[in-house]
This record gives C-alpha cells, sequence and structure tokens, in this order.
C-alpha cells in the first residue's frame, strides 16, 4: 500500500498541467478555467491531497502560535493562568507553546530564544523571581514579536503588562487582622528584586502608620520561596523578643510551609500565631488549620486579559497607523475570608 503524501507537484505531473496552474485552481483562481479546476479538485480529492500548512504559514510570516512563558506550572496560581490563555488562543485559532523558567535567569533566556527560533507571532510572560536585567525580552520587539507581561511584570513604563493590585491586597490583609486584634504582625516577603514585594511593605507601613501602630521593621522578612528558606524566615521571626501573632505571607504556598514550620514550633494555628496570605487557591479548602484569609488575585482574569492585549497587537500589525497605547492594567485583589477559619 503506497503511502506517499500527496503534492502539488504529483497532481501536475498526473494532470499535466504546471505546478503553479494546480495551485491557482485548488485556490478557485478566476485565471484558471472550470473544467480545469474541476479535475485539480477531483485529483487531489483522491489522492487526499492536504495543503502545505508550514509552506502557507511561511509565506504569510505566520505560525498562528503564541508563546507561554512562566516559572512553573508546579503552581495552581499559572495552572490556572494558563486556561485564561488557551481559551483566548482557541477562540483565535492558535496554538500555544509552554515554557517554564523555573526561576532561573538564563533558562529563561534560553526559552525566549527557543521561541524565537519557533516562529512564534507573540509571547505572554511571568517573568522570574530573579529577572531584573530586561535585555533578552525587550529585544523580541526588533523580531517583530509582541509581548505582553502578567503577574510578575517588569518595572518598564513601554511595556504591556496585567498584574494584581499588591498594594491593595495587603491593605485588605493588614486592615483585617487589625480588626481582628493584632498588632503584632509580620511579614514574609519574597525576593526583594521582585516589584511585588516593594508594594506589600508599602501598603503594610502606610496602614501601620493610618492606624497608630508602631512600625518594627524586625517584623518584616523575606524568603526565596523555597522551603528551607520559608523556615528560616518563620525562624527569625519567632525568635524575636515579642514575636508576632500573626503572619502575611507571599503566597499560599509560602503559608503552607510557614504553617507547617509553627506547628512543628508547639505553636497553635489560628490561636496562638494566625496566618494571611496571597492567591486564594482552592488547596488551602483541604487543611485543618487553613490561613485566616487570603487575596484573590484572578490569575485566568490576568492571563486572558494580557491575552487579548496580544491579539489585539496582531491587530495592530496589520494596520500600523493604527495607535494603541501600552496597556497597564491592574486588577484589585480581594480578600477572601476562610470560613473554617
Amino acid at each position: 500500500m503506497e503511502n506517499k503524501i500527496a503534492t502539488l507537484k504529483e497532481i501536475a505531473r498526473r494532470l499535466n498541467f504546471s505546478v503553479s496552474t494546480v495551485s491557482r485552481a485548488l485556490h478557485n483562481h478566476p485565471s484558471i478555467g472550470l473544467r480545469t479546476t474541476a479535475q485539480v479538485h477531483k485529483l487531489a480529492k483522491e489522492l487526499n491531497y492536504e495543503p502545505n500548512q508550514t509552506a502557507l504559514l511561511f509565506k504569510k510570516q505566520k505560525t498562528n502560535t503564541i508563546g507561554v512563558i512562566l516559572p512553573n506550572l508546579k503552581e495552581e496560581f499559572f495552572s490556572q493562568a494558563i486556561n485564561g490563555i488557551e481559551d483566548i488562543a482557541k477562540q483565535n485559532k492558535y496554538s500555544v507553546l509552554i515554557g517554564q523558567s523555573h526561576d532561573d535567569v538564563e533558562q529563561e533566556k534560553q526559552i525566549i530564544n527557543a521561541m524565537k527560533n519557533q516562529r512564534v507571532d507573540g509571547l505572554i510572560v511571568s517573568i522570574s523571581k530573579h529577572t531584573h536585567n530586561y535585555d533578552h525580552l525587550v529585544k523580541m520587539g526588533g523580531y517583530n514579536i509582541p509581548i505582553v507581561f502578567f503577574d510578575r511584570v517588569p518595572s518598564l513604563p513601554d511595556v504591556h503588562k496585567v498584574s494584581s493590585d499588591i498594594y491593595s491586597g495587603t491593605k485588605q490583609a493588614i486592615e483585617f487582622l487589625i480588626k481582628n486584634g493584632h498588632k503584632r504582625i509580620g511579614v514574609i516577603n519574597g525576593p526583594e528584586e521582585m516589584k511585588s514585594c516593594m508594594e506589600r511593605t508599602n501598603a503594610y507601613m502606610d496602614v501601620l502608620k493610618k492606624k497608630r501602630i508602631k512600625i518594627d521593621l524586625s517584623l518584616v522578612v523575606s524568603t526565596d520561596l523555597t522551603q528551607q528558606k520559608t523556615y528560616e524566615a518563620m525562624d527569625q521571626l519567632l525568635k524575636l523578643k515579642l514575636r508576632p501573632t500573626a503572619i502575611v505571607t507571599i503566597n499560599d504556598y509560602v503559608a503552607l510551609d510557614a504553617i507547617q514550620f509553627a506547628r512543628k514550633a508547639k505553636l497553635k494555628i489560628n490561636k496562638d500565631i494566625c496566618f494571611v496570605s496571597y492567591a486564594n487557591l482552592p488547596i488551602t479548602n483541604y487543611l485543618e488549620f487553613p490561613p485566616l484569609a487570603s487575596v484573590e488575585q484572578f490569575p485566568y482574569d490576568q492571563a486572558k486579559k494580557a491575552t487579548q492585549i496580544l491579539f489585539d497587537l496582531f491587530e495592530k500589525q496589520k494596520n500600523p497607523s493604527q495607535e494603541m497605547n501600552y496597556q497597564n492594567i491592574v486588577i484589585e485583589g480581594q480578600l477572601v475570608v476562610n470560613k473554617k477559619s
């Protein structure tokens, strides 16, 4: 049985037509007679001919593929984000190519280069926690590959980005804890180079000032998001002469590690010490002692909006005269109180 893939050349040879005539006939070009067009379509159907999509896309200089680069799909936050990206991509008949940086800058650079070589039409990126030089990202514009950032976004003015309002979310979290009688409130922040960490610290200090509560920066510590560094941060806080009665953590995963450390230290969760975190992941609903509350950051909505902006940029590429200002969309977080706490 012959499994050879039918080509334009094969159809042309069998009908004794030129390849260009066959190509125009398959596209129902008016310059080709009806009889010739019918013959070509009939033989193409018999041979199960399919157009060479790669060649067509190369001719259009489009691959109908977008690249997505994010820290780690293991985190449910980014899994939810991927759903938002894929939903918009599917509506536009696009495929999605995914790469994980694992919070490694060199890995992020390699993926960016690979995406470029794969000729993706555009990129959706959530940068690694250690990325503070953005040259490898910005240069994609020179290859006519637009980028939209989400969640972890660079501190650059001339880029398109969608993020959560960390300041607002932190303000809600600190006010919630104060309302529940806490004045000695700790913060486990992320790496200093992350833009969100400065916003979190600023909101923390502003609320305490407004409530006339003494600010003690020994209560603000950091983690690199690993379990070991979170344990070290907790150890630092619990060794303070006046230790915190409540702690705000950078995300739910850090909260889980912090809670585990506190339990090993024989502290009763939500009695001796309380926690508030970020992301509002469903997994916390299955905990015996979940955080009191978590700030919902709407990963699906963030990523969906970022993808919509990217497709707007594709339209702009078709109409260069159409103006499109840089988009900086900030979605307000929402404190969700855990009913089990």
